[in-house]
């Protein structure tokens, strides 16, 4: 088939809205358009530099977050293709497939690290089984007085897995088991760090590697919700428990809850799990400026992201010249990209909608009337007061505090860019075409 001709499957396939691009994948890395251009900054570079500069001495604790739905994992699957080049050991992982989001503690996401790194090293011939744990094991068992099938001889990956995947099913198995692990995180983070990733890096030394990096996508899904202390989940794990979780002897970088930025704690987070360094923050992609003006190079990329989906062998120039296979005109594919907000997966959820109801091209019709279900869609949610604070945020330009980012960020009510002057936030675009929004600024 010619490159210029539209493969209908595989342009389906690539804009399912839940679907991050995998980079170390050939042709999932010509779908990727780098928008750090525009963005504010070569924030994937600059974890990239730091686990670099970090090496062959020191463990780097780094922390990532970002709307959600804006390219995150993408992000962070390119930075395992990267690393990978630069003969590093990557473990990437999903904590969504593996804990109860709802319900996590310190103690659950370090032994699903451990879990996951042994079950890595075990793929390339690297055996390291920790006494620690073999006794530990034998003692959960007796313990938790519930029948898990964990043998003596069986590999560490294959033990964490069979208790994670048993508590996972089980609230009061999961309490339980914390109860008793608790005290003991010191010496589960011990035996980790001794049995497991100091012998991981000597060996993966041996290989020719030049160290092991841990990437833990999704934890900033972890639910917000109240502790019997007062704190919430997020800051009882990043904040009051955060050096424990910045003391593994390996690189790693979490995904936290955006939610963080915005609170008062905001420089305990930086200085007990980020080191001392702030979480870096991948904004929207700005098709406008502040001032409301068309912003061209942020609606150039995002018209690429679209064509690069459906021509990706073609070159970025002459992709344009293709835009009559995908919609009735260039107007009508600047109309999908400037109503998404520059918000990546509304983008692609918008075109996937587009695509359920008929193939390309699209006219502006049908465009139209995807956008108004998406609208009507997000307005249902809105009460009066979050109205008035979204008014107030499009005239100021700014969110203030954890209220408002609870009832409008974490809503994708408003979304946050990032220029030479610094943050901003505006309304997502959808919500401006209400009534409701239309009678306050028209």
């Amino acid at each position: 088939m010619p490159t210029n001709e539209l493969d209908l499957e595989r342009f389906y396939q690539a804009c399912n809205p839940g679907r991050p691009l995998v980079m170390g994948d050939a042709t999932d890395r010509r779908f990727y358009i780098d928008f750090a251009s525009v963005r504010g900054g070569k924030i994937i570079e600059a974890l990239q530099r730091t686990i670099n500069m970090g090496a062959q001495n020191t463990a780097t604790c780094q922390l990532f977050t970002g709307h959600i739905g804006c390219g995150k994992s993408t992000e962070l699957l390119r930075l395992k293709a990267d690393l990978e080049k630069q003969e590093f050991h990557v473990v990437y992982f999903e904590s969504t497939r593996a804990l109860e989001m709802a319900d996590v503690d310190v103690t659950d996401i370090l032994l699903v690290i451990a879990g996951k790194v042994s079950e890595s090293l075990e793929e390339i011939k690297i055996r390291i089984k920790p006494r620690y744990f073999t006794q530990l094991f034998a003692e959960i068992v007796g313990f938790i007085n519930t029948p898990i099938d964990l043998e003596v001889e069986a590999e560490l990956s294959l033990g964490i897995a069979k208790i994670t995947a048993k508590t996972k099913e089980s609230p009061a198995l999961r309490r339980r088991l914390r109860d008793y692990l608790e005290p003991r995180t010191q010496n589960i983070l011990q035996s980790i760090n001794t049995e497991l990733l100091d012998r991981a890096n000597k060996e993966l030394k041996a290989k020719g590697k030049k160290g092991l990096v841990v990437i833990v996508d999704n934890l900033d899904r972890v639910g917000i919700r109240p502790l019997p202390g007062g704190r919430s989940q997020p800051e009882f794990l990043f904040i009051d428990r955060g050096e424990q979780l910045s003391k593994l002897n390996c690189h790693v970088v979490y995904t936290i809850p955006l939610y963080l930025t915005f609170s008062n704690d905001s420089g305990e987070l930086q200085n007990r799990l980020g080191g001392g360094v702030p979480p870096k923050v991948l904004p929207m992609v700005p098709v406008l400026h502040r001032s409301g003006a068309v912003y061209s190079e942020g609606l150039d990329l995002m018209r690429q992201m679209v064509l690069a989906r459906a021509f990706p062998e073609v070159n970025a120039y002459k992709r344009l010249d293709l835009i009559g296979k995908l919609f009735d005109s260039s107007n009508t594919l600047d109309r999908l990209c400037l109503i998404s907000g520059g918000h990546v997966r509304n983008l692609l959820g918008l075109l996937f909608d587009c695509l359920r109801e008929q193939d390309p091209p699209f006219d502006r019709n049908l465009l139209e009337r995807v956008i108004r279900q998406q609208r009507d869609f997000r307005a249902k949610a809105i009460d009066d007061d979050e109205w008035e604070l979204i008014f107030q945020v499009v005239n100021r330009q700014t969110v203030k505090g954890e209220i408002e980012y609870q009832s409008l960020v974490q809503s994708m009510f408003v979304f946050e860019y990032c220029d030479t002057e610094g943050t901003w936030f505006n309304v997502n675009p959808v919500l401006a075409e209400t009534q409701k929004f239309k009678s306050k600024f028209q």
